[in-house]
């Protein structure tokens, strides 16, 4: 009853939103409340969802910001020679400028984050698509497809806790995925090479100067020229430099990294204490709307575990695998993964899931290192997942409606790791 239920509001909830009947931030929130109810948790449901508040306000307190420290950079005219260097190359191609945004984003999103990978990205590229009329979706699908595959390096989450969680050995986990990851990064740049070609066909290219998007008044256009901070792009590159360090080292949790990061950033670029309450005005919107989805989704995650949903939905699809399947276990592990890391959390599928089909496959004689590669392989499914708080900033930053961006990706990313998959099986990796 409990995995039916489970089932049940995930499938509800995917089609209110990308059937446009219902907002992601409400579907969050009304959604699970309603299943809770049906499935007669209605007196402890209030302990549940502030228990997933819990869980989620670290990130929420991380995302307002970094979403705040990287509007800063933008303003201050970090990034404009990035996009400067970027634009020499595409002069105006669709083609290149999807195809540039993969490559971006595969690069930045070596340090593993999500909220830097999709901050960078978005701010590099996004003037191109607008000055260029270019469907935005491409630009979020894009830039996601390349972070779910990145996610696998040792130092992103997954990896480290399918490691962690079956007590294994990096070295012996993380070379074979190496060939696997080049075979998906290959697919999603020939996915990006689909995109462009199809709007290239559409805009033609384009003859542009700059990158900038167009401004309607001379006194906008002033007001950009006023932020800039020319003379500080040293000192702001080095002091991001330094907070990627921070992050991909682990100096200090994230949130408090942020903190300190905008904080310095703020007095530097913009000692006054007008200019700080402008700039921080500038970008509430943008926090409001990521942060408010963020929190939304505690209430998801926190009646999904707290009535223990997930794990009844966890132990039915482990459950109906037939034992004549049983030395194939690394295999369904990688396709399972796809739904398994969609609607779970890393940390409940890799610690909670992950050592139960681990042990079931040993009795087939399935190594657990195939295992733990197997479990990552759906990744570009969970870059999407509901449940990661990053892909509503990138939905946020980028302009479109989370379900219409569920829509769009959905193959491609199935495509991301089915080619995965194949490229494991045809490898001996899994």
């Amino acid at each position: 009853m409990l995995a039916f239920l489970g089932f049940s509001m995930v499938v509800v909830f995917m089609y209110l939103i990308m059937t446009h009947r219902m907002s992601a931030l409400i579907a969050l929130m009304v959604i699970p409340i309603l299943f809770g109810l049906i499935g007669g948790f209605g007196t402890s449901m209030g302990d549940m969802m502030l228990e997933g508040l819990k869980s989620v306000a670290p990130t929420g307190v991380m995302l307002i910001f970094a979403i705040l420290y990287f509007g800063i950079m933008i303003d201050a005219g970090l990034f404009d020679p990035l996009i400067g260097a970027i634009l020499k190359v595409v002069k105006g191609d669709p083609l290149k400028i999807v195809i540039g945004t993969a490559v971006l984003a595969m690069l930045v999103a070596l340090d593993g984050d999500g909220t830097t990978t999709y901050i960078i990205t978005v701010s590099a590229m996004l003037p191109l698509y607008v000055r260029l009329g270019m469907n935005p979706l491409i630009l979020s699908s894009v830039a996601m497809l390349a972070f779910g595959i990145m996610n696998m390096m040792p130092w992103g989450g997954p990896t480290a806790r399918a490691i962690s969680a079956l007590h294994l050995d990096a070295t012996e986990v993380f070379p074979p995925l190496i060939p696997i990851m080049a075979a998906g990064l290959i697919w999603v740049c020939f996915s990006a090479y689909l995109f462009g070609k199809k709007e290239r066909k559409r805009l033609g290219i384009v003859q542009i100067n700059h990158a900038h998007i167009p401004m309607e008044t001379a006194a906008a256009l002033e007001e950009q020229t006023d932020i800039k901070r020319p003379r500080l792009l040293w000192f702001n590159f080095l002091l991001t430099a330094a907070l990627l360090v921070g992050l991909i080292r682990g100096i200090m949790p994230l949130p408090i990294l942020f903190m300190i990061a905008f904080a310095v950033a703020a007095m530097v670029n913009y000692p006054s204490l007008d200019e700080q309450k402008k700039r921080i005005s500038a970008h509430a919107g943008n926090v409001l709307m990521v942060v408010s989805l963020v929190f939304a989704s505690g209430i998801f995650t926190g009646i999904l575990s707290g009535t223990k949903m997930v794990d009844a939905m966890a132990a039915s699809l482990v459950s109906i695998i037939p034992e004549s399947l049983g030395p194939y276990f690394s295999i369904i592990t990688a396709i399972t993964s796809l739904p398994f890391t969609y609607f779970m959390a890393n940390d409940p599928y890799y610690f909670g899931v992950l050592p139960i089909i681990a042990k079931t496959a040993a009795a087939y004689s399935v190594d657990p290192v195939a295992i733990a590669r197997a479990s990552v392989l759906g990744q570009p499914i969970h870059a999407m997942s509901p449940l990661m708080a990053s892909a509503y900033l990138l939905v946020g930053m980028v302009g479109v409606e989370f379900g219409e961006h569920q829509r769009f990706i959905l193959k491609w990313a199935l495509g991301t790791s089915a080619v995965m998959i194949m490229a494991a099986v045809l490898l001996g990796a899994i």
